[in-house]
């Protein structure tokens, strides 16, 4: 980009940025209570007092490990499973209906249920794992079912090794559903997370702050550990988005709707 067009960006943004920032600062005045509803100086003198605290690191730390862990995890399970239901049709039929299930149900139901079995600590893992696997089961899937049959013949044809046929002819086809999977499933798997810590308020934990914060009505502190969500949620997702594009690329890939510079 041309210093012109960045130039033109960000005064865009910072329009948009300032026209929001307006509309919050006359929302504040016109409910003039701090407790319904605080301004944007209260909520940076709050989120500032939060970050120069030690707990606020820890806090943060152990929601993101927690997160992360279970992206990691559905990202595996969803993979697997993917791969065993499209060369065995009988799992795939004995499976389905679990995926339905899991698809239709509120998320908030799965965290009372498993608040029953679950260590409170692992909740949000599992909660995270039980949104993203259905979106990379069925993305995974129709990636595998996408290989060229013409290539897969040639594959077998010119006898190649398990670990060619895996790197040369599935990965890069597989690869765009995959990113497209990631994509459309980080920022559900965040929320799902913060949810379930909301409810199962474990040590150390985003969602146990924003509980406390709603029932002490910190308003201010509120909307300044909402803010927080907001903006790791965005990073993850950049992170992520990035360097699984990162290694598409390498592998002469690209995510759909993307193009490769």
């Amino acid at each position: 980009m041309t210093v012109k067009k960045i130039t033109i960006a960000i005064i865009k943004y910072a329009a948009v940025f300032a026209f929001w920032i307006g509309v919050w600062c006359i929302a504040a005045y016109r409910t003039d209570s701090e407790l319904l509803f605080p301004s944007p100086s209260s909520v940076i003198k709050a989120l500032g007092e939060l970050i120069v605290t030690k707990e606020f690191w820890i806090t943060t730390a152990y929601s993101l490990f927690r997160v992360i862990a279970g992206i990691l995890l559905s990202l595996v399970i969803g993979s697997v499973l993917a791969i065993l239901t499209e060369r065995i049709s009988i799992l795939k039929l004995a499976l389905s209906p679990i995926i339905s299930i899991v698809k239709s149900t509120p998320v908030a139901s799965f965290i009372i249920l498993a608040l029953l079995w679950v260590d409170r600590s692992d909740l949000p893992i599992l909660i995270t794992a039980l949104i993203v696997v259905p979106i990379v089961w069925s993305n995974v899937s129709e990636g595998i079912r996408s290989v060229d049959k013409d290539l897969i013949e040639v594959a077998k044809i010119y006898d190649f090794s398990v670990v060619k046929k895996i790197t040369k002819l599935y990965v890069p086809s597989i690869a765009p559903f995959f990113i497209a999977a990631c994509r459309s499933s980080l920022g559900m798997a965040w929320k799902a997370g913060i949810s379930a810590e909301v409810l199962a308020t474990p040590e150390n934990a985003i969602g146990r702050e924003l509980y406390f914060s709603k029932t002490y009505l910190e308003t201010p502190s509120l909307f300044a550990w909402t803010f927080v969500v907001i903006v790791l949620s965005i990073i993850i997702e950049k992170l992520f988005i990035a360097v699984l594009s990162r290694a598409a690329k390498k592998l002469s890939v690209t995510a759909k709707g993307e193009k490769n510079d």
